[in-house]
């Protein structure tokens, strides 16, 4: 089977190779990777203690973000190192301050992840949620590097489980210890026996609730809201704009789309969609922003904050893979909506279940809504409250982690602190 796995990898490699010819997102994949140990050892100081966080792109670094900079806060004699898989996550923050040093990981391989783990050599790792490599894995636990997973969330229909799975199995035994996000995920864990779990719950809660309290001005949203009601899209693809685009002339709503992706042959697509009724946030200032009906937020980083100035949100991806983070507008309070796939998302189901929440599949269900969770007075008034009480809530899970990972380590006796 570690064959069969090592032909993956190089078929994965040769895979990105040719689509990098006509996609930016796999050509900047391969790009960051070019002279990748190279760049490390040059950037790399000396005679410095570190610690190594990955995420697999942007949404999990937003979830690791609590314990990462926890960790920061506990260690400040290390130096942070963050890597991500995808450009995406590489893109946005790779001028983070909450690490030192931010690389592309470099792909799995027995002499890869040995030269990676030697160069930057971690007195931890972090693993968020899911991405689980044999031979990363198996080189840390053989320098007894303690490796965590946080957040972990596990599925009975995944390979691990299988009767044929036994090779994925021998990875997660590597792992010092798992925080898991609920019950089932454990037991899961523990019947495979695996019994180094803990159920901490969605450290993406702490981060949510955290940036609901802090203070984001922007004078051109707010000189584009200015009393109007407001749907802010979040993280959309086109199927989910065409949708919204139903509400476009018959409501006095406002827009505010955020598209998961920002190149420009999308941008074009949302403009027409709108009926060239936009304006990109890019190009806008207090004087023009005023006349819009719909702004394109053009540029990576601002979503989580604008869901304060949203009346409703709407929820992209859910006719896709899988809908994208519901939490981070439910922390301001708002009520959601989503396309119908969200089965794998406990969050996106307990916040139906809870009434602040409804998944719709057409544009006729959208409207629908609209009209319960929004033009209804008493239900909207309901769903927001419902929406903050669940974040509050779920809030403690990076606090839970940092207790247990103290008493792994033993933070306390520094003769224990590499």
């Amino acid at each position: 089977m570690k064959i069969i796995y090592q032909i993956g990898i190089a078929l994965y490699i040769l895979v990105i190779r040719i689509v990098a010819n006509f996609n930016p997102k796999a050509k900047l994949w391969l790009a960051g990777r070019k002279d990748i140990f190279e760049s490390i050892a040059l950037s790399l100081g000396e005679n410095e203690k570190r610690i190594w966080f990955h995420y697999a792109s942007l949404g999990e670094f937003e979830q690791g973000r609590p314990v990462q900079e926890a960790i920061r806060a506990q260690y400040p004699d290390h130096k942070m190192v963050m890597t991500f898989f995808s450009p995406s996550g590489y893109e946005a923050k790779k001028t983070h301050a909450a690490a030192d040093y931010v690389f592309y990981l470099p792909m799995d391989g027995a002499q890869r992840s040995k030269q990676f783990i030697e160069l930057i050599n971690p007195t931890q790792a972090y693993f968020t949620k899911y991405e689980f490599w044999y031979f990363y894995f198996q080189y840390l636990a053989q320098k007894n590097i303690p490796l965590f997973l946080i957040s972990g969330i596990f599925r009975k229909d995944q390979i691990f489980f299988k009767w044929y799975g036994g090779f994925f199995r021998q990875i997660l035994t590597q792992v010092r210890f798992f925080f898991v996000q609920n019950e089932s995920s454990k037991n899961l864990l523990n019947n495979i026996g695996i019994n180094q779990v803990l159920v901490t719950g969605d450290t993406r809660f702490d981060r949510v609730a955290a940036n609901a309290t802090k203070q984001h001005q922007n004078a051109i949203i707010e000189q584009f809201v200015k009393g109007n009601d407001i749907l802010l899209a979040g993280s959309t693809w086109s199927p989910d704009e065409k949708i919204i685009a139903a509400l476009l002339n018959k409501s006095n709503f406002k827009f505010i789309i955020a598209p998961h992706e920002i190149k420009e042959s999308r941008l074009q697509e949302i403009e027409a969609t709108f009926n060239n009724v936009c304006i990109r946030y890019s190009q806008a200032n207090v004087i023009t922003i005023a006349a819009a009906k719909v702004l394109i937020i053009d540029n990576i980083g601002m979503l989580s904050s604008l869901y304060q100035y949203a009346s409703i949100a709407y929820i992209g991806g859910g006719f896709g893979v899988g809908i994208h983070n519901t939490l981070e507008a439910a922390a301001f309070g708002k009520p959601v909506i989503f396309g119908p796939n969200y089965q794998k998302f406990e969050e996106a189901k307990q916040l139906i279940a809870l009434g602040s929440a409804k998944s719709i599949h057409n544009a006729e269900s959208f409207m629908q809504a609209i009209d319960q969770l929004y033009f209804n007075e008493s239900n909207y008034l309901a769903a927001c409250e419902k929406s903050r009480q669940f974040i509050a809530s779920g809030k403690g899970a990076s606090e839970k982690i940092m207790e247990k990972v103290n008493a792994l380590l033993n933070f306390n006796d520094d003769t224990n602190r590499r």
